[in-house]
């Protein structure tokens, strides 16, 4: 088996909770794992408050469904962070009534470390989606996007870094061009930057500057299009010191994460679990004694159904 076939592999892991052996049994030596890091994330949820009550999705997806697999999943894994990249608003009529006040409080509610921001979040204008921000007891970042004079200002960070056990985990992130996706009107004076210059750039404050161990970028860009648009696979085969791409807008529906391999035997984790909250996911990342990636990864996707 190729190395690559090797790596895919070992993420793929069904679509419900692995039972796993203790992780400590799967090496040895020096590369016997020293901390595990727990990714949850989301993606275009779109006002998806409530289950899907009919059609293909019957009965997947919702906040209450995900608040007991995520509250599950902290219980075992301490060193858990819950991400989501973007387009948190419109969809159902509690975004038509409450101009996405919901959706912030119910995000809160389930204990959302970060998020980016989607073009459909400026739906109802940046003054709106900075007034539902009041509602978030959560970071929002954002690395390409001057919003130096819009109602975004001061209320948006390029990058975080959390500790989680002995971790150091770096997140940045990166919003699609708006012009074209969004009435002007909406998103007034925001800039938008090359994300492939930005992500460099973040990316090694975060490596070089932060010293972090591990850099995660949330990607609103999009999995992957025809041509010479930037996507998150784009993104992943010329940025340096990115380790994981958690991405959305295309509403992508991986069955496991897409792989890209760098120089020097690096690999980039490039991640989409689709739209609505039908799926959570799911990424257990392992670390060796010297805060080295260790290349056996466990990943699933989880339906969200009660």
């Amino acid at each position: 088996m190729i190395r690559r076939e090797f790596l895919q592999n070992s993420f793929m892991a069904g679509v419900s909770l692995p039972l796993l052996q203790s992780y400590n049994q799967y090496w040895s030596g020096s590369d016997a794992p020293y901390e595990k890091l727990t990714l949850l994330h989301t993606n275009d949820t779109h006002s998806r408050i409530d289950p899907f009550d009919d059609g293909e999705y019957k009965g997947l997806g919702g906040v209450s469904a995900r608040k007991k697999i995520i509250d599950d999943i902290r219980l075992n894994e301490p060193n858990t962070l819950l991400l989501d990249a973007g387009d948190i608003f419109q969809g159902t009529p509690f975004f038509n009534m409450y101009n996405g006040e919901i959706e912030m409080k119910a995000m809160s509610y389930l204990g959302y470390d970060a998020s980016t921001i989607g073009n459909h979040d400026f739906d109802n204008g940046a003054e709106n989606l900075a007034k539902q921000m009041e509602h978030a007891n959560f970071p929002f970042i954002i690395s390409n996007y001057d919003v130096t004079n819009s109602a975004l200002a001061n209320k948006v960070a390029p990058y975080i870094v959390f500790n989680k056990g002995k971790v150091k985990v770096g997140v940045f992130a990166l919003g699609i061009e708006l012009d074209g996706l969004v009435s002007k009107k909406n998103y007034g004076d925001i800039i938008y930057y090359n994300p492939i210059e930005y992500a460099n750039r973040y990316a090694n404050i975060l490596k070089s500057d932060e010293n972090c161990d591990i850099v995660i970028c949330l990607s609103h860009l999009g999995y992957t299009y025809k041509g010479n648009k930037v996507s998150d696979l784009k993104l992943a085969d010329k940025v340096d010191n990115v380790d994981v791409i958690i991405g959305g807008h295309t509403h992508t529906f991986l069955d496991c994460p897409h792989l890209i391999e760098k120089p020097k035997k690096k690999f980039v984790i490039v991640n989409q679990v689709g739209f609505g909250g039908i799926t959570l996911g799911k990424l257990d990342i392992y670390f060796n004694r010297s805060k080295k990636m260790v290349e056996k990864n466990l990943s699933n996707l989880i339906k969200c159904q009660i």
